[in-house]
């Protein structure tokens, strides 16, 4: 037999929590509008249809995106909003988002 004992290896990810790891972590972003709150959302997480206000297209269920709301903004979840990760990233060359509210209708 070998010296060495096999002992089971700590598993760091059975430590982690599975809300946390399923919505991921939040990092802050800076950019012209400000300091904003960005999460990616993986596409197993995804389970809702979005429009992303970057290309006003929908985010289908199963699709990775980020989510992103002001940084100062205190507790205030009507801000968040979800974008394809690519219009999130091109924002600033774009030009200015639609950044559409809730009620605001929809183009056909």
């Amino acid at each position: 037999m070998s010296p060495r004992r096999n002992r089971p290896r700590r598993d760091d990810a059975a430590h982690l929590d599975p809300e946390r790891v399923r919505q991921g972590v939040p990092s802050v972003q800076q950019w012209r509008d400000g300091d904003w709150q960005v999460r990616g959302v993986s596409g197993g997480a995804s389970a809702k249809t979005y429009r992303c206000p970057g290309c006003d297209q929908e985010i289908r269920p199963g699709v990775a995106h980020v989510v992103a709301w002001p940084a100062d903004d205190r507790g205030d979840l009507t801000d968040r909003r979800h974008w394809h990760s690519g219009c999130w990233q091109a924002r600033d060359r774009r030009g200015p988002a639609l950044h559409r509210g809730r009620g605001a209708p929809r183009h056909g």
